[in-house]
């Protein structure tokens, strides 16, 4: 006899500990296998110098060209790139965290009319939020802060919950980026 009962991730965080790209993995996979839309997380670019053939094993080598986000791909025929983010910090978020090559880059995917966005993680919070391009962008013009406070995350950010199926549903924040634009 099978017990009929619901497990609510929303309300009590199970599983919380498997780290903001996996939860994405997840959710991109979802995506994926129920045609949804086309999201991959990009390979860090490396060039090997050396290999160990009789062991399999990549024994040396170096990061070739600075990366930019961490994902990309398509979803209703727009671009759509952005980065996974985490901190352990209660208060706000250090714009530090986002590399200055990153920032050049949502500047650039941004002239050319993609959607980009960061997915910030607050572990210690248990939140997930969408940071637009755009915003982010604005707050680093407008501020000499080098932190962007929670209290802007919760005023001027998508919340994202974490739940069965898709795990972190954040195409349902594209869908309003795509109205916005």
């Amino acid at each position: 006899m099978f017990l009929d009962h619901k497990i609510n991730f929303n309300s009590t965080y199970a599983n919380r500990g498997m780290g903001l790209e996996n939860d994405i993995n997840i959710t991109n996979k979802y995506y994926i296998d129920n045609d949804i839309a086309l999201i991959y997380k990009k390979p860090t670019p490396i060039r090997v110098t050396k290999t160990d053939y009789k062991n399999m094993r990549i024994t040396d080598g170096f990061f070739e060209t600075p990366s930019t986000l961490d994902y990309n791909g398509i979803y209703k025929g727009y671009y759509i790139e952005f980065d996974a983010k985490e901190t352990k910090s209660k208060t706000s978020y250090s714009i530090n965290n986002i590399h200055k090559h990153q920032i050049e880059h949502i500047k650039r995917v941004i002239h050319h009319k993609g959607i980009v966005f960061l997915i910030v993680r607050f572990t210690s919070l248990n939140k997930d939020y969408i940071l637009k391009g755009e915003d982010l962008m604005e707050f680093i013009k407008e501020n000499d802060r080098k932190s962007i406070p929670i209290s802007y995350f919760e005023k001027n950010c998508y919340k994202v919950d974490i739940k069965y199926a898709p795990r972190l549903d954040y195409i349902k924040i594209v869908d309003i980026l795509i109205k916005e634009k």
